[in-house]
């Protein structure tokens, strides 16, 4: 199981299932409850936040192998990779973050690592359960109740609330409140 230094949950599923839907749904919520989110996105291709005619993008271009462009509203970071790598692992993606200023870490993608996770799963597009191989999901979240599925909590899908709800309790400990997943 992955080790960090705050609570970590991920959001897992096939493409299509409404993982960034969701999410867009469960921050508010989060937030809500006094809790600071950092989020950590999979992407399987190669994706530019940078723009050609931009400075950075000309200096990253030029050979800079970092770019950190700073605002007073915001900091983007970027890190060029030029070897030949594997796909970035979760830890890489972590290791980015300030935890100083974040209470909770949610994951999005990032299925095959091992740490807790919530599997979205909708049956009309076919998919297999993740949860069935993968023993670090913890809860499955479905538009429709699964009599087929492991023995974990099932949540609904279509009810964020109730997500939210299952996040901040599975990522405490009783009533300490120490988080149950931090490292």
């Amino acid at each position: 199981m992955i080790q960090y230094s705050l609570p970590l949950i991920g959001i897992c599923a096939f493409s299509g299932t409404g993982k960034t839907t969701l999410l867009t749904q469960l921050i508010p919520l989060l937030n809500k409850k006094d809790l600071r989110i950092g989020i950590v996105k999979h992407a399987h291709h190669s994706f530019d936040i940078d723009h050609p005619g931009k400075d950075s993008y000309e200096l990253r271009h030029a050979g800079a192998s970092q770019v950190a462009v700073a605002s007073r509203e915001r900091i983007a970071w970027i890190k060029e990779y030029k070897d030949d790598r594997d796909d970035t692992t979760l830890l890489d993606a972590l290791s980015a973050m300030d935890t100083s200023h974040l209470d909770l870490v949610i994951v999005e993608g990032f299925k095959h690592e091992n740490f807790p996770k919530i599997e979205l799963h909708r049956p009309v597009l076919g998919h297999p359960l993740l949860c069935s191989e993968d023993s670090s999901i913890i809860a499955l979240a479905s538009d429709v109740q699964l009599a087929a599925a492991p023995d974990i909590p099932q949540l609904d899908l279509n009810n964020a609330s109730e997500i939210a709800e299952f996040i901040v309790s599975a990522t405490r400990k009783g009533s300490s409140d120490e988080p149950i997943y931090a490292a």
